[in-house]
């Protein structure tokens, strides 16, 4: 406000001047807040010299002395006064105290930290550019564990490499390289998990300089469609970094049996592995996996998850030699296999441990081979044999006879009917998914059938079942627990 003397002073409220926490020390808060009143010289302006004015005698102005008069009578101004004075400024109002309130700002760091613990990734890196408190308590470990950062390795870049290491994390995916792959890993230390899927310039060279030393912390290393990797890469990885426990390795079409061997010598951890479109793989390899033979490699005796997708080489004796050396694998994906037979799937009726099994596109598997696997897979929840256009209502006899740990089926574009469907809506009631779309011969039958015993049914696809009408579908859509129906390629209920 505007005193009367021409001095300006801006009155700004204590509460919201202060961004700090009062941390008190030894009786006296550490942060005072600013004064109330600030005195602001900057914007004096000029006092301009009062005006000399007559003042008739009738008039009463005690604010001026009085003189004696003159011959004349009348009363004249001492000439002292034609001087500038300025009036004296009103005293400065005391300071009022300002008192604790819930302010963002008076909250205390570890507070702070639960509170951004709870936000999104970038709005947590938003509130990290509020102030330094804030900055402070964003950067907290525990508000990063668990999240994977993503980068562009493109220019230097001094401070990147310290502040994720500042804020604890771990995890990081590479979304472009235009640098040494070297520098994250020295920037890094403690990295446990590195993805490069889609940088498809990265060569042998470069994963031979970034991983030129030991790394006993990295346990998820993800290759997929590094395309330029070869076995040479592998050799390094197997050497280096021993605690590998992912590797993924889909679309790394250079990869051979001999890299296959690489990582059955080097890599005795390791949990889930993924050849995907690897098309040099071939029942050998696998082989070396499965360390059948034992002068040259122990195998992967941990491994969990072997996923072999589109590697069209391998047969009914690449599953023979996984039934034999890999017993703890829980899940196995030959999707695309056109060589695996139902002869194969003898084999892996063996092993009791696995849980999930994906025949899809497997041409060769018919019902013969859905009657092989009953006979001993008893723990399977989850089967894949869509587009396996040999199966048909028989499989769903002996599926719903030996499969009953079924949680997800799909049967997607296989030669089935209402009857087949009546076979397991009446022995699989645990089942929570159940994918038939493209099966043309279903009707209202079979889905009211399903509607009447599947009451745990979660998901249902439907897409491409044209005999349905839409009384069947106001039935299934009653099911208690059903939150997904699919009955077109866009259209989802």
């Amino acid at each position: 406000m505007e005193e009367a003397g021409g001095i300006m002073l801006t009155e700004i409220p204590g509460g919201f001047i202060t961004h700090r926490p009062h941390s008190i020390v030894g009786g006296h808060h550490r942060f005072a807040p600013y004064p109330v009143v600030l005195h602001q010289p900057h914007i004096h302006r000029p006092t301009v010299t009062p005006a000399i004015y007559s003042i008739p005698s009738h008039h009463h102005a005690p604010h001026l002395a009085a003189h004696p008069r003159t011959h004349a009578g009348a009363y004249h101004q001492h000439p002292t006064f034609r001087s500038a004075h300025r009036p004296q400024s009103p005293a400065t109002p005391p300071v009022a105290t300002v008192e604790e309130g819930t302010h963002i700002g008076h909250l205390y760091p570890e507070i702070l930290v639960l509170i951004f613990e709870r936000l999104s990734v970038r709005d947590r890196g938003r509130a990290a550019q509020v102030c330094t408190v804030w900055r402070d308590a964003a950067y907290s470990k525990s508000c990063w564990r668990g999240v994977e950062a993503s980068l562009h390795l493109r220019r230097p870049s001094p401070t990147l490499f310290g502040s994720l290491v500042k804020r604890g994390i771990k995890r990081v995916q590479i979304l472009s390289v235009r640098r040494a792959l070297k520098d994250i890993v020295t920037g890094v230390p403690n990295l446990e998990s590195l993805n490069l899927s889609g940088c498809y310039n990265i060569t042998d060279v470069a994963i031979g300089n970034a991983f030129a030393g030991d790394l006993p912390n990295l346990k998820v290393l993800d290759l997929s469609l590094c395309k330029q990797v070869t076995d040479s890469s592998l050799g390094r990885i197997t050497q280096h970094l021993k605690n590998i426990e992912v590797l993924e390795l889909g679309g790394c079409s250079n990869i051979t049996n001999t890299g296959l061997l690489l990582i059955s010598w080097g890599l005795k951890k390791l949990r889930r592995l993924n050849l995907r479109s690897c098309w040099h793989i071939s029942d050998h390899g696998i082989g070396h996996l499965a360390g059948l033979s034992k002068e040259t490699a122990d195998g992967t005796p941990a491994l969990e998850f072997l996923g072999l997708q589109d590697c069209q080489r391998l047969s009914d004796e690449a599953l023979r030699h996984i039934a034999l050396g890999l017993s703890s694998l829980q899940s196995i994906n030959l999707s695309f296999c056109v060589s695996v037979t139902d002869s194969g799937l003898k084999h892996l009726a063996r092993m009791s441990c696995l849980k999930e099994l994906n025949l899809r596109a497997c041409d060769n598997i018919s019902d013969i081979g859905m009657a092989y696997l009953t006979e001993g897979c008893s723990a399977i929840a989850t089967l894949d044999v869509s587009f396996c256009d040999k199966v048909a209502d028989q499989a769903m006899v002996h599926i719903s006879q030996g499969l009953f740990q079924l949680r997800s089926l799909s049967l997607s574009a296989c030669q089935i009917t209402d009857e087949g469907l009546s076979r397991i809506a009446k022995s699989l009631h645990d089942l929570e998914t159940l994918n038939i779309g493209q099966c043309s011969r279903i009707t209202d039958r079979g889905l009211e059938m399903i509607a009447e015993e599947l009451l745990n049914l979660r998901a249902i696809d439907l897409y491409g079942c044209t005999r349905l009408t839409p009384g069947a579908l106001r039935k299934i859509s009653q099911l208690p627990r059903l939150s997904k129906v699919n009955l077109g390629l866009w259209h989802v209920r």
